[in-house]
Parts: C-alpha cells; structure tokens; sequence
C-alpha cells in the first residue's frame, strides 16, 4: 500500500455494504487525509446504493465511485475491473468480501446452489484478481479476501458455503506464489463470530449471545472492525514481506476445540 502523500491510494472493496465491507471502507478512508483516496465499492445488483456509507467516505475526503453488480457473473466482473481501472487510472489493493452464504447440508445441496455459491464466494476473486493483475503488478499491490473460519474447518449445516471458502482460501495462496515475482501479495483473514446487520437478530437474543460468548476465548463477539483492522494491516506496507498467509479473526475459537472436551479446564476464569 503507498504511503505516497501525493498520489491517491487506490482502493476495490466488494460488498461494501454496512458490515465487514463498510467497516473496510471507513477504515481506509480515515487516512485520507494525509493519503488522498480513491476508492470504489460494489454492492449486490439487487441491493439499493449504500449511499449513507458513501456520503461518509466522501466527507472524509474520499473520492468515491459505486458499481452495483452480481460478481457470481463472469459479465459483472469484467465490468467492475473496467469501471475500476477507468476510474482510478490503476490499483493498489483489492479487498475481496463480497460473499453469500446459504446454510443447507450437503444431502440437499443441489448442483445449481453449488454453482451459485462457488461463483460468488470463490470465483469471484479469481476473475477479478485477473483482470487487475496487470494493475496490481505495476503498483506492486496487495489482494486481501475475506474468507471464513468456516473455511478452514468443516461446518455442519454449510455444506457447501465451507468448501466454497476452503477454495478461496487455497485460491489466494495459489495467486499469492504464482504472482509473487511480480510483486503482488495476496493474504487471507477468515472471521469467526462477527455481529453484523446480517447476523444482529442472532446477537439480539441475549441467551444465544451469552453462549457464543461462552465458547470464545477472549470472551466477546467479535466487531466488524475487528475484521476491518486486520484487512488493513495486510494490505498496508507494514507486511511488505507477508504474502500466502491466513489471518483468523475470531477470538480464538478456531483453535479451541480441546478446550470444549468434558473435563478440560477452561481458558480463562470468567
């Protein structure tokens, strides 16, 4: 990520809607000041303009360009690299986040929502890395995706959202070893219990947010600028020499399993 106070980081956030993808918006802009920011950010085809979360990166000093789009399209894609290169003349960092999710086990998973999750949740990042690899390269850029813990252990219920994110995963390692003599690096951060517009009637029952409290072992849900933070700091010049690597934004829980055996003591004194 440039540190150039005169030229504009240039930055592609998918699903940029309240949540994890706002949240990465606003923590981009809040250096706006003192590096100038052209961002642009998509949102579902279906979805209205997030024009609140824009007028706020615009008030900040961001330099904002909305592109509504179904990236589960090979179309869409190619339309969001054009209109991003058109926009910001290159690319710095692409932050990959826009993602479905449709819980279902594998014995009622059909091939079409299969298809429709692997497209959006994998694919995706695929087709939109290549077509900004000629920009990325040139800028020496970073590619952040925001995969899931989900997708690093099997998921009961998410038969085929798990995988879907698995293939992410290996997806950004692959580019981050094929495309690393150019300069470009390509991380992953996989979140765990986040609370966002999408999962607060979940957090709303105070029961059911106690327990999953319960199973954390830093002992809180986590935020979407827990995620945002962690977005950053990979796409920032701070990890110039970290590529391939996954990032687990989750409080712990993904390697808590031993803890929940009977008998085991706990984690912390609560």
């Amino acid at each position: 990520m440039s540190s150039n106070t005169k030229n504009p980081l240039r930055v592609l956030v998918t699903g940029a809607s309240e949540g994890i993808g706002g949240a990465c918006c606003r923590r981009f802009a809040r250096d706006a000041t003192q590096t100038p920011l052209r961002i642009v950010l998509t949102t579902s085809g279906h979805k209205p303009a997030p024009v609140g979360l824009i007028a706020e990166l615009e008030d900040i000093g961001a330099v904002v360009h909305h592109v509504a789009a179904n990236l589960g399209s090979e179309q869409d894609c190619d339309r969001v690299v054009a209109e991003t290169l058109a926009f910001c003349g290159g690319l710095d960092v692409l932050v990959s986040n826009a993602g479905m999710v449709s819980p279902r086990p594998l014995l009622s998973a059909d091939a079409a929502a299969w298809d429709r999750l692997f497209a959006v949740d994998a694919r995706a990042t695929l087709l939109l890395a290549r077509g900004l690899h000629g920009a990325l390269k040139e800028s020496r850029g970073a590619i952040v995706a925001i995969a899931s813990t989900s997708g690093l252990f099997p998921h009961v219920g998410h038969g085929v959202y798990s995988p879907a994110k698995a293939a992410l995963i290996m997806l950004v390692r692959q580019m981050a070893l094929e495309w690393a003599s150019d300069g470009i690096r390509a991380n992953v951060v996989a979140p765990g219990l986040i609370e966002t517009p999408l999962t607060a009637p979940i957090y709303a029952n105070a029961e059911m947010r106690a327990a999953r409290e319960r199973v954390v072992p830093l002992g809180r849900i986590g935020r979407s600028d827990d995620v945002a933070e962690a977005v950053f700091f990979l796409a920032s010049a701070a990890t110039s020499y970290i590529t391939g690597q996954i990032m687990a934004v989750d409080g712990g829980i993904a390697d808590a399993a031993l803890l929940r055996i009977p008998g085991m003591p706990p984690a912390a004194p609560r």
